[in-house]
């Protein structure tokens, strides 16, 4: 047997082209086939000795074909480049947006590409990743400021975020439009809500994983771009042509002299995110690439409060992989090897002197293989992990002012898939994950599902999911998103305190059906549920802000999704709801004391119940018009009965001269609910075509009826803080051919 394999890429600027059909051919026709994965590869083996047509095929591509002879044990590596049919160009953009789209999800995994995110509305000429996350039924947001994402019942800090590899510990920028992740660097983003494969680990949410585009292999092209919110530039092109590539991009935040003077309402957000990749098509068989991302927020989401002004948080992400793809001339199998280093660093106060600091570096490597045959495919991996972990808090973690952790991890998966008909597939797969490299694994084992015949699809994945590293904030607070960063140390043996260190740990169950009615409407839905334990919560205290010990916790968290699409060549249109019910169970020695019970179950304050969106996209005289309207049911918040001052008494004192310890009486926890959440945004946008360029005007209206929404109610002094109020926009993009 043998086998032909090869990448294709767009002949005009070397970009790799994905979910091409690649078959062979005989003198009776049909014998073999397959699609290219994001890299642009196709592999085809266990081909018998003979002559065949190799057709490859896209649409809005002239079709390629060639005559191949493949011999006994033979390898045969071809690549090919597709030229634009410039005849079916209208075709293609349609057929394009098809391969992705909101309800095509398969067991919690969707795939998002830029064109799905440029439908979002937004205040910058440019979309955003992060716009159309908060957009997904699965995902709840702290809305337009905080970078905070909460997919099924799941903190922000159990999502496992990467970008060609590298780890990204807060890429979401402290205004809540914007992330590191723009529009127009994005070629793909898998987002899994749940239920992922043995790959991924050491997170119990969701995975969200971004591939960036390669720069253009044939000529210079770049952008400008300037808005009240933000201003970028972008610029990329061969620096040898058809073989190295370069693309490189900066976006600085301008609020102080754009929105800040149009809104009526404090904005004191700082940010800035800087891109660049370096591509290398070393030969045939062989990619190389190398990606640099450095990220950077200021800012406070509180406001004044009787002369104490609120704390300003920073962070900063910094961010270096290199990505080395191979297909091995004897073998029909690719090998793909990482390596990547990350710093985040964020403080909380002023800057010279900040209350609480916490700096994660983390450097990583990690080999894959996918082995392919007949009627099976095989991936494999290892990995290897040195994280660096030191937080300084000031004694309000466990009494702890400082700690460092210095753990090193290593895993390893392995992953079939089995075609078992034309129909059905199935991922059995198993992890095995070692934490400060003791030999005791965690065995993780996973389940993908997939039956896909004609209209209906039919999905399913289940999985057990652990995560050492913790995330340590406290919910009560919704204007502080600082989060310190440690580890759990696993004893040697297994223990019931999570205070010992055991890590957290998830059960994932999912289960879906999509149809395809017409080839224009895509109709799903999809059920899920969680089951989480060995938490690490806030322990109730009644002791105004940050100042709190952990607590043990389990929790569950179930819901489903409904979502409907409608694509026609001139508008989009979808629909979605989601439905979502999260509960912990908290253990505390106090608890007993309080509530007369020793175990509390409560909703944490990301359980929303409803949530809905409306999108519709549309080109009317040339101008590209969207429009987004959410609704959210209310979060829960704990209800406050009144204030007091607490004072120890040894001695005789006079009441009136003694200072005390502010304190917050509270009925029971997160047993209130805030007001519904809902917000209109619009957007407007024509590009005129010059001889060197394209000019992109681009107006939008966000929360365009003005609607008072809330963001938080500061629980210690009942003082509402909303959500930004109406905010026009007017951008300016000039795209350089």
């Amino acid at each position: 047997m043998g086998t032909v394999r090869g990448f294709i890429t767009d002949a005009a600027n070397g970009a790799p082209l994905e979910l091409v059909n690649v078959v062979l051919n005989d003198a009776d026709g049909f014998v073999k086939g397959t699609v290219t994965n994001g890299d642009g590869l196709y592999l085809l083996s266990n081909v018998r000795p003979g002559t065949y047509e190799l057709v490859a095929s896209y649409i809005g591509y002239v079709a390629f074909r060639d005559s191949v002879v493949v011999g006994r044990g033979d390898v045969l590596t071809r690549s090919i480049r597709l030229a634009t049919d410039e005849a079916q160009m209208n075709e293609l953009v349609v057929e394009s947006e098809r391969l992705s789209g909101t309800a095509r999800v398969t067991a919690g995994q969707q795939t998002i590409r830029a064109a799905d995110v440029e439908m979002i509305p937004t205040p910058d000429v440019s979309g955003d990743l992060a716009a159309l996350l908060s957009a997904l039924p699965s995902v709840v947001s702290t809305g337009d400021r905080g970078g905070q994402l909460f997919v099924r019942g799941g903190e922000p800090t159990q999502n496992l975020v990467q970008l060609d590899g590298i780890t990204l510990y807060q890429p979401f920028h402290v205004l809540g439009f914007y992330s590191a992740f723009p529009a127009d660097l994005i070629s793909r983003a898998d987002v899994f809500a749940g239920g992922f494969g043995s790959d991924f680990g050491e997170r119990i949410s969701s995975v969200i994983d971004v591939s960036s585009r390669t720069g253009n292999m044939q000529r210079f092209e770049g952008s400008l771009s300037a808005s009240p919110f933000v201003s970028g530039v972008r610029v990329e092109g061969p620096l040898v042509p058809g073989r190295v590539s370069l693309i490189a991009s900066g976006r600085l935040s301008t609020i102080d002299q754009g929105a800040a003077r149009w809104v009526d309402a404090p904005l004191p957000f700082q940010f800035s995110d800087t891109f660049g990749k370096l591509n290398l098509s070393l030969s045939e068989n062989q990619r190389l690439s190398f990606t640099g991302l450095y990220t950077y927020d200021r800012g406070t989401l509180g406001e004044d409060l009787g002369g104490l002004p609120p704390d300003e948080i920073r962070w900063n992400n910094q961010g270096f992989g290199a990505r080395y793809l191979l297909l091995p001339n004897l073998f029909p199998v690719s090998f793909e090897a990482t390596g990547s280093y990350t710093l985040f660093d964020a403080s909380l106060g002023p800057d010279d002197d900040p209350s609480r600091t916490t700096r994660v570096e983390n450097l990583q490597a990690s080999i894959d293989a996918t082995f392919y045959g007949a009627r099976s495919d095989v991936k494999a991996g290892l990995s290897l992990r040195q994280v660096f972990m030191e937080s300084n808090l000031g004694g309000t973690f466990q009494n702890i002012d400082a700690r460092r952790d210095e753990p090193l991890h290593w895993s390893l998966y392995l992953e079939p898939e089995f075609k078992v008909t034309s129909a059905l597939s199935i991922r059995p797969g198993l992890r095995m994950q070692f934490y400060d490299v003791r030999f005791a694994p965690y065995l993780e084992p996973r389940l993908r599902v997939l039956w896909d015949k004609g209209i209906h699809t039919i999905s399913g994945a289940a999985g057990f999911y652990t995560q050492a590293e913790i995330g340590l904030s406290d919910r009560r607070d919704a204007a502080s998103i600082f989060t310190a960063w440690t580890m759990a140390r696993r004893p040697l043996t297994r223990v019931e305190d999570i205070s010992e260190g055991r890590v957290q740990e998830a059960w994932h169950g999912i289960v879906g059906y999509q149809v395809r009615p017409t080839p224009w409407l895509d109709l799903s839905v999809e059920a899920y549920g969680k089951r989480l334990s060995n938490l690490f919560i806030g322990e109730w205290t009644a002791f105004p802000r940050f100042t709190t010990n952990l607590q043990p916790a389990t929790g569950r968290s179930f819901g489903f999704d409904l979502r409907g699409e409608v694509r026609r060549p001139r508008f989009t249109a979808s629909l979605t709801y989601g439905y979502a019910n999260t509960r912990y169970d908290a253990e505390q020695a106090e608890l007993e004391l309080w509530y007369g019970t020793e175990t509390l179950r409560f909703r944490p304050p990301h359980d929303r119940r409803h949530q809905i969106n409306a999108i519709f996209a549309t080109t009317w005289r040339k101008v590209d018009i969207s429009t987004r309207w959410e609704f959210g049911s209310g979060l829960p918040f704990s209800q406050v009965v009144g204030f007091d001052g607490f004072v120890l008494v040894d001695d005789p004192i006079n009441g009136f001269e003694v200072e005390t310890d502010r304190r917050v009486i509270y009925e029971r926890p997160f047993n209130g609910e805030l007001p519904a959440y809902h917000r209109l945004d619009l957007s407007a946008a024509r590009t005129f075509a010059t001889r060197i360029a394209d000019l992109t005007i681009q107006g939008s209206l966000i929360n365009a009826y003005d609607r008072n929404n809330l963001f938080y109610l500061d629980v210690f002094t009942l003082r509402r803080v909303d959500q930004l109020p109406f905010v026009p926009s007017l951008g300016l993009k000039v795209d350089f051919r």
